[in-house]
């Protein structure tokens, strides 16, 4: 049993601070909200490292929006119902498409300087998109970029105020809506930090699996706390693993993007053999978890640890102008990717799945929001299409601060929230090693192949570990643990119901995708498990 609180506290025993709006997350969705919400609100964003630590730090491919004449948001609508497997919400997506153009513009006129040809904006392809329409910045440094012009604008916004290195241990709720958050300080002391509206922009959970692109603070924070206060997750199965990750000895897994692909790259086997022919008719542009799979199963049939990455008959020039960063960082491990194959396997990347929102990416618990990749619009269904996740944090991020603009001020002074079950037991030991267990569990059980067998063993390993919740948990690290354990619960368990092959979850004993019985989502609700949800907008 996952109880609502890690912790034992009292709200009225607490050090207390108010403000309008609480942001949790410093990637393009927190960073964005807060400076939409703090045109009339103030806000605190918490961060639990500093402002540039997060997912999107290190996107590299880009933005997607349509900018050409020869493209449409029918055409993007297409392409992203098409990679989302029959689970997108076909209303969230209208609003992706036709919303994501101005959401782009905000950001140039925020300060992001977007790569141009010609004094036009540059646009490149990405897989499974039927048109170019990635926008990018210092050729492969997109995610940098933006969160470098969204952080000055930050820095120079009197209404918002910024706590680096502060965690977030629990949401506080009262009578179903969301009071405020539990925070832990630098220093130890905890507090209540309470608002008329919490935003999570928490990011993703890569760090769930032993091998992914996500930084460390991927931990899945966002989606544990509010599962632990009453929201309703979803979609949890769909963890995408980018098919290209950098796997070279010394070198972390470094994403090799995927607009490599887009601009000419080709896959080969140890053996130097093209291969997504036997796969998939778009080749190396098909969606993700198609190209994934092939890699995983080409590795198989050579007995290899890699597939290699071929972009060498493209101009040299044009390589280093395109992807400075990935050429800079490869030369660096002592590759030279204008004249050497790259050494790729695939990596934990993205997580579909998270808090159910509706369009003004409100939770079922009042005045709790959610935004990113944390949270699930019904946007990116059960397979990302490539650069959409930019799109989605602005588009949702400006939908949000409108729906807070709707809000009543609250009046939480008679609040009386708290949890006594009188924690006794002593903290846990050895985090580390737990951890990395937790990670290989999850690679070895619930990955990019599964099957019940492996599920319900990775399950049995997870709930070794259950008696976390019972401890008297005092340090970050344990918290963040706990969130893990959490994260990782909720995916293999929704793995294991979902007895079909669908998007980014593959069953090998349940090979085929299933829409007479399986094209529904699957809810799943602290104290009620798993909740089979039908909808008429998929």
């Amino acid at each position: 049993m996952i109880p609502q609180y890690l912790v034992d506290f009292n709200v009225r025993e607490l050090p207390s601070v108010k403000t309008d709006v609480i942001v949790i997350g410093s990637g393009i969705a927190g960073l964005f909200t807060a400076i939409k919400a703090a045109e009339d609100r103030k806000v605190i964003v918490i961060t639990k490292k500093s402002l540039m630590e997060s997912n999107t730090r290190y996107a590299q491919g880009g933005i997607a929006a349509v900018f050409s004449k020869e493209d449409s948001p029918a055409y993007h609508r297409q392409d992203t119902l098409l990679a989302g497997a029959g689970l997108n919400s076909s209303s969230a997506v209208d609003v992706l498409v036709h919303e994501g153009p101005a959401g782009v513009h905000e950001l140039i006129r925020l300060g992001t300087i977007f790569d141009e040809e010609n004094g036009v904006l540059a646009l490149t392809q990405e897989g499974a998109h039927s048109h170019r329409r990635i926008l990018h910045a210092n050729g492969d440094a997109t995610g940098y970029e933006i969160v470098r012009a969204l952080i000055e604008q930050v820095k120079q916004e009197k209404n918002i105020e910024v706590w680096d290195d502060h965690f977030v241990i629990d949401l506080i709720t009262d009578n179903g809506e969301c009071a405020g958050a539990l925070v832990l300080r630098p220093n130890g002391e905890r507090l209540f930090l309470q608002a008329d509206a919490t935003v999570l922009c928490s990011g993703g959970a890569g760090q769930l699996y032993r091998y992914t692109t996500n930084p460390e603070v991927a931990t899945g924070d966002g989606v544990a706390i509010a599962y632990r206060a009453g929201a309703h997750v979803r979609d949890m199965e769909f963890i995408q693993f980018h098919p290209t990750a950098l796997s070279y000895p010394g070198a972390p897994r470094f994403l090799i993007s995927e607009a490599l692909r887009g601009e000419g790259a080709v896959l080969r086997n140890i053996h130097g053999e093209r291969f997504m022919e036997r796969y998939h008719e778009l080749l190396e542009l098909a969606p993700r978890d198609i190209v994934a799979r092939a890699i995983v199963s080409e590795m198989e049939l050579t007995k290899s640890t890699f597939v290699y990455l071929d972009i060498t008959h493209e101009p040299a020039d044009m390589v280093k102008h395109r992807f400075p960063t990935i050429y800079e960082t490869c030369m660096g491990y002592g590759l030279d990717i204008t004249s050497d194959w790259i050494p790729v396997a695939p990596a934990a990347h993205y997580m579909m799945g998270g808090i159910k929102t509706d369009l003004n990416g409100e939770s079922n618990i009042a005045r709790l929001f959610a935004c990113g990749e944390v949270s699930s619009t019904g946007v990116q269904g059960a397979n990302r299409l490539a650069s959409n996740s930019l799109s989605e944090a602005i588009v949702f991020g400006r939908r949000i601060t409108e729906r807070i603009r709707g809000l009543a001020p609250a009046d939480w002074t008679s609040l009386s929230a708290g949890c006594n079950q009188g924690r006794t037991e002593a903290p846990i030991q050895a985090i580390v090693e737990r951890r990395l267990k937790l990670q290989k569990v999850m690679v070895r059980y619930a990955g990019l192949r599964r099957n019940e067998g492996m599920l319900n063993k990775g399950l049995d390993e997870l709930k070794r570990q259950l008696p976390i919740f019972g401890a008297a948990l005092t340090r970050r690290e344990e918290y963040e643990f706990a969130n893990m354990l959490t994260c990782c619960l909720l995916i293999t368990e929704s793995a294991l119901a979902r007895q079909e092959s669908r998007g980014a979850h593959y069953r090998e004993d349940y090979p085929l995708r299933d829409d007479a019985n399986w094209q529904k989502h699957l809810l799943q609700i602290r104290d009620l498990g798993i909740v089979e949800e039908f909808s008429d907008d998929v």
